[in-house]
C-alpha cells in the first residue's frame, strides 16, 4: 500500500517538483521513498511495506532495464501469478507482490491486466518504446488521478500530489461542485478542479511521448455471465475459501474493523476458520446519540472469538476536531459523514495494526441495501420526472425550492446536468438484466468507488494503515451480480445467500437482528451556540459568498435551529469551505493538526 507520482513530459522533463509530490503523499507510504528519472518520465514511490517487507522497495525495475513500475496496492494472487511467470522463466529479483504487474507485462503486454486479482493503481514505464501505461484496478479500489497539458501528462495517487506537480492551481469544475452537493461525491471522471481527471475503475491508459494515445477499460461490469449451479451455498463457499485466503496474505498481522454487521461479522469467522490468532477488533459507536449503533453487537462477538477489542465512543467535539483531517485526507471533495468514525477508528488501529480488514461491498454485491427493494411502481414515476434514470438515485440531496433559494448563478447553471452520468451509466447496462442487478451495478459503477472506497482507502491511508475489502474482490462481485434475485433479497430482507452460507461456519443467532446501518449524529452536534458560531463562519467565509447565495445560507441555519434537520446539509457547506481553505486557498502538505473546525476557518 503507497502512493505514487509521475511525469511524462513531451518535451524536456524538468522534475524539480516530483519531491513536492512525493512528500504530499508522505502518509500514504511511510516506509520508504524512491524515484526513477528515465528520457522524459520522472516516477516517484512512497511505501508503506506489507509483503517482503526488506526487498520490496520500489520503483521496481527489470533485470533488461527497459522496464520500471511504481505501484500501489496488492496483488491478492501474486503467488499463483510468480508460479505462472517462473515456467515461463521470468527473473524475479525481490518478493514483492506488485513484481508480477513487472514480469508480467514484460510476457504479456496489456494480458496482465486481465490475470491481476487485486487492489491496484501503477505506472509502468517502457523505456525502449518511450511509453507509459497507467492503469487502476476493476473496482476502483486503489486512486489514481491524472492531467493532459501541452507540457505532458502529470499523474498522482492524490489530488493534493497533483496539484503539487502543476505549475499553479486549476479553476474550479462547478459540475463536480454540484454533484457534491446532490450525489455527495464528483461522478465518474468529474474532480473539483477543470482539466483532472479520475482514471476510471477498470481503466487503463497509454502514454506515448508524453500524450496520451489510447484510453480503453480493462473491465467492466457488463462482461459480467451468470452461471447456473447446482448449490449456490456450496459455490459460494469455494469462492469465498479462496478470495479470503489470498486476502489473508500479508507478512504483518490483519486486524478487522468490527460493525456488528453482516459484512464484518462474516469477515471476523473466516479470520478464525482459516487460523488466524490473536485478533484485533476496532469498533465505533455513539450510545448517548439519537441514533443507533451496534456496538453491543460488536462487543458480543468480540467476546464470542476472544479478540482483543477496542471500543471508541466518541463525543461531539472529538470528531468536529478531525473535521479538518478528513477534508485533508478525503483529498477529493466527498462528504459521508461516516468519513469521521472512519479516520478515528484507522487513528486507533494504526498505534498496533498496519493492515485491517474491512466490510465494504457486501451490500453492493449481494443486495443489501433497503434501496433495492423498493417498489416497481415508486421508481417507475421517479423515471418519469428523471428520464433515463431508471428512477433510482435520480433524487438529489437538494429540493427545487432549496436548490434555488440557495445555489448560486454558475451552480444553477449546470443544475441540468448533475444527474447525467447516473442516467448514461444506467442506460448502457445489458438488456437482459434485471432491475435488481441494474440497481447493483449503479452502486458498484458510482456509490462504491466514489464514495465509499475513496473513504476507506483515504481515512485508512491517512493513518498508514492498508484496508483490504474481500467483498469487493471483482471474483465475489461478479458472482454476486450475476446471482438470481430471489437467491439475494425478498421484500423483507437482503444478503440473503450470503446469511445462509455464513451459517454453515457460524451460529444463526449472529444474523438474527435486523440491520441497522450506521448513522453519525450530525444534526446533534449543531445547536445552540455551536449552531450559532457556524453561521458566523458560514456567512462570513469569502468561498461560500462566491459559490452560494447568503440567503439560502441563512435559511438552512434557521431551519436547523427550528427542527435539527438540516446538519448535513449545514456539514455540506462547512466541508467545502475547509476543503477550499486547504486546496485553493493555501497548500496543506500534511495531516492538519486537530482542532476546531471553526476556528480554523475563522483565522
Amino acid at each position: 500500500m503507497c502512493g505514487l507520482a509521475g511525469i511524462a513530459a513531451r518535451g524536456e522533463l524538468s522534475a524539480d517538483r516530483l519531491p513536492f509530490a512525493l512528500a504530499a503523499l508522505q502518509h500514504r507510504g511511510p516506509d520508504g521513498q524512491g524515484d526513477s528519472i528515465e528520457q522524459r518520465v520522472a516516477l516517484g514511490h512512497t511505501r508503506l511495506s506489507i509483503i517482503d517487507l526488506e526487498g520490496g522497495a520500489q520503483p521496481l525495475r527489470s533485470p533488461c532495464g527497459r522496464y520500471v513500475l511504481v505501484a500501489n496496492g496488492e496483488i491478492y494472487n501474486h503467488l499463483e501469478l510468480r508460479s505462472e511467470l517462473l515456467a515461463l522463466g521470468a527473473p524475479f529479483q525481490t518478493g514483492s507482490d506488485c513484481e508480477v504487474i513487472l514480469q508480467g507485462y514484460r510476457l504479456w503486454g496489456r494480458d496482465i491486466l486481465d490475470r491481476l486479482e487485486g487492489m491496484y493503481a501503477f505506472a509502468l514505464q517502457d523505456i525502449e518504446s518511450g511509453e507509459v501505461l497507467l492503469a487502476r484496478d476493476p473496482l476502483g479500489m486503489k486512486p489514481l488521478y491524472w492531467s493532459e497539458s501541452r507540457d505532458g501528462v502529470h499523474f498522482a495517487s492524490e489530488l493534493k500530489a497533483l496539484l503539487a506537480l502543476l505549475p499553479s492551481t486549476p479553476v474550479l469544475n462547478s459540475l463536480a461542485l454540484l454533484q457534491y452537493i446532490e450525489a455527495q461525491h464528483p461522478l465518474s471522471r468529474n474532480t473539483p478542479f477543470e482539466g483532472v481527471q479520475r482514471l476510471l475503475a477498470g481503466e487503463a491508459l497509454l502514454i506515448r511521448d508524453g500524450r496520451c494515445v489510447d484510453q480503453w477499460r480493462h473491465w467492466t461490469l457488463n462482461q459480467l455471465v451468470s452461471a447456473e449451479m447446482e448449490d449456490p451455498v456450496a459455490a459460494l463457499d469455494e469462492l469465498m475459501e479462496v478470495v479470503f485466503t489470498q486476502h489473508q496474505r500479508s507478512d504483518v498481522p490483519i486486524g478487522l474493523f468490527l460493525s456488528g454487521g453482516v459484512d464484518s461479522t462474516i469477515l471476523l469467522g473466516l479470520m478464525r476458520r482459516y487460523g488466524m490468532e490473536n485478533i484485533h477488533t476496532f469498533s465505533l459507536g455513539f450510545p448517548d446519540s439519537s441514533v443507533g449503533d451496534e456496538l453491543d453487537v460488536a462487543t458480543r462477538l468480540a467476546t464470542h472469538f476472544g479478540t482483543v477489542h477496542r471500543v471508541i465512543t466518541p463525543k461531539a467535539d472529538d470528531m468536529l476536531s478531525r473535521l479538518p483531517q478528513v477534508v485533508w485526507a478525503a483529498d477529493d471533495l466527498m462528504r459521508d459523514p461516516a468519513s469521521l468514525p472512519t479516520l478515528l477508528l484507522a487513528e486507533q488501529a494504526s498505534h498496533t495494526m498496519k493492515v485491517v480488514f474491512s466490510g465494504e461491498g457486501g451490500d453492493e454485491s449481494f443486495a443489501g441495501y433497503g434501496r433495492y427493494r423498493t417498489g416497481a411502481l415508486e421508481r417507475f414515476f421517479k423515471s418519469l420526472l428523471f428520464p433515463g434514470t431508471g428512477g433510482f438515485r435520480s433524487r438529489g440531496d437538494l429540493r427545487g425550492a432549496v436548490a434555488r433559494q440557495l445555489l448560486g448563478d454558475r451552480l444553477m447553471a449546470v443544475r441540468g446536468e448533475w444527474r447525467s452520468e447516473l442516467a448514461t451509466s444506467w442506460q448502457s447496462f445489458p438488456a437482459r438484466w434485471t432491475s435488481l442487478q441494474k440497481m447493483q451495478a449503479l452502486d458498484l459503477q458510482h456509490a462504491l468507488p466514489d464514495n465509499l472506497l475513496v473513504k476507506a482507502d483515504r481515512m485508512l491511508m491517512a493513518h498508514g494503515v492498508e484496508g483490504r475489502m474481500p467483498f469487493v474482490d471483482r471474483r465475489v462481485v461478479s458472482w454476486g451480480l450475476g446471482l438470481a434475485d430471489a437467491l439475494k433479497c425478498d421484500q423483507r430482507e437482503g444478503k440473503k445467500i450470503l446469511k445462509a452460507w455464513a451459517q454453515t461456519f457460524m451460529p444463526a443467532d449472529h444474523f438474527a437482528a435486523k440491520k441497522r446501518g450506521f448513522y453519525v449524529p450530525v444534526n446533534d452536534w449543531w445547536q445552540g451556540n455551536r449552531l450559532e458560531a457556524l453561521g458566523r463562519v458560514l456567512s462570513g467565509n469569502d468561498a461560500i459568498r462566491e459559490w452560494f447565495k447568503p440567503a439560502g445560507v441563512d435559511s438552512l441555519l434557521r431551519e436547523q435551529g427550528r427542527s435539527h434537520r438540516v446538519g448535513r446539509q449545514l456539514m455540506t457547506l462547512l466541508q467545502f469551505a475547509l476543503w477550499h481553505r486547504l486546496f485553493v486557498e493555501s497548500s496543506t502538505p500534511s495531516l492538519p493538526e486537530v482542532g476546531d473546525p471553526l476556528a480554523l476557518l475563522s483565522q
